[in-house]
């Protein structure tokens, strides 16, 4: 069962104000722009060492000197001793403020055929490896993997009320209006506690699946103690545990209108008049399979699938795969009912990209898609399957540089 330890955390040595300029999204949803855009906010900002622009090997060696440098000048220092870090994440949702607790801790990295730690997506050679350098460059973990635990009995919430009511370590707000208060766990009463519960659970991991294959990847290179790493561990039955939809934009494909024609009979098909409509129109769908296509000047369609659209799947897909929205639009719809190679399909996680694009004309249609379940991303991860790409966007993501977590072995 998942393994976690306490560990003393590097941080920023930083006036709380200035932990906005300090801190960064985790590195695969920091577009160029964006990139560029937190290296003139700040020299000090971690982008420089978890996305450092430089092109290729130097770009790694410069990460490096630049972390190995803040932490000769103190910028980042490790606390005096070692802790678990209590994390809360409050944010607008709905016309309503949600919070997701999760616990910070250095836990070991677990090979998938040991049925410990689950993965849900494959993971690409060349980011793989782009992460891996990063690791050996900095000898540290700059944001943590997102992992998932069943907790129906709610014992975490239990430990939470007791380790949080002391004044919070730091605090900040960040750019998606997304609040985060840290605390630090030192007393050993509850760090047992909190090893206790994770001890007798699994582990899904949510976000951060090619920095986990890198830790398996320093592990088989450093031994046993090469094995921690840093993980950001949260109760999956919380309300503050959002998974937001990614979707799609054709750069080529039918119209429409010929796209009416092409699903009529195995969709319940109506129009809506702008892209927030069919957005709002699919997420409140309860049908098996619901999905809305969004043309530029010419409307949106949304189409909720008939009873048999799952036929027009593979028969030996597997039962976990075929509960997927993403898995039905890829299997059954884009390329084999629309035409449309994978090839010109690009991938957006937030509704106000999709509409910038059909707004702006610089895609052939925009497919917006629900949210995928909790639910299905275990029942995948427990079937040994993999999710089509970009299927899940855990809102809101874990900062890097908060608490660094430096590397054993």
């Amino acid at each position: 069962m998942a393994e976690i330890r306490p560990f003393p955390g590097v941080r920023y040595q930083v006036a709380e104000a200035d932990l906005p300029k300090v801190l960064a999204p985790p590195y695969d949803v920091i577009p160029p722009a964006y990139r560029d855009e937190l290296y003139a906010r700040d020299p000090r900002n971690v982008v420089r060492v978890a996305l450092n622009r430089t092109p290729g090997e130097p770009g790694y060696e410069e990460a490096g000197e630049t972390y190995r440098r803040w932490l000769a000048e103190g910028l980042l220092a490790p606390d005096p001793e070692p802790a678990l870090y209590l994390l809360e994440q409050s944010f607008p949702a709905e016309g309503r403020t949600l919070r997701r607790y999760g616990l910070l801790a250095r836990f070991r990295a677990e090979a998938p055929e040991r049925r410990v730690v689950l993965p849900h997506e494959h993971t690409r050679p060349a980011a793989r490896e782009d992460r891996w350098k990063v690791l050996l460059a900095t000898r540290a973990n700059l944001s943590p993997i997102f992992l998932m635990f069943p907790d129906p009995e709610n014992r975490f919430v239990t430990l939470l009320a007791d380790a949080i009511g002391q004044p919070a370590l730091l605090r900040c707000t960040d750019d998606g209006a997304v609040a985060h208060r840290l605390w630090r766990v030192t007393d050993a009463t509850a760090i047992a506690a909190f090893q206790g519960l994770l001890a007798g659970r699994k582990a899904y991991i949510a976000d951060g699946h090619h920095r986990y294959a890198t830790a398996l990847r320093y592990r088989d290179a450093h031994g046993p103690e090469g094995a921690w790493t840093l993980g950001y561990f949260t109760p999956m039955g919380a309300p503050g545990l959002r998974v937001l939809p990614y979707h799609r934009l054709l750069a080529e494909g039918p119209s429409l209108e010929e796209a009416r024609e092409k699903l009529r009979g195995h969709f319940d098909l109506h129009d809506a008049p702008d892209v927030p409509a069919a957005a709002d129109a699919v997420a409140a769908a309860d049908r098996p399979y619901a999905f809305a296509l969004a043309q530029p000047g010419g409307g949106c369609l949304v189409a909720a699938s008939r009873p048999g659209a799952e036929e027009l799947l593979p028969a030996d897909a597997p039962a976990s795969l075929r509960a997927l929205d993403t898995y039905f639009l890829h299997q059954a719809v884009l390329g084999p009912r629309l035409g449309v190679p994978e090839s010109a399909v690009s991938y957006v996680h937030s509704l106000g990209e999709a509409e910038e694009a059909v707004a702006g004309g610089s895609c052939r249609l925009a497919v917006l898609l629900r949210g995928t379940p909790v639910g299905q991303i275990v029942d995948v991860a427990e079937a040994g399957e993999s999710m089509p790409a970009k299927s899940t966007f855990f809102h809101p993501k874990l900062p890097s540089g908060l608490v660094i977590h430096p590397l054993a072995g």
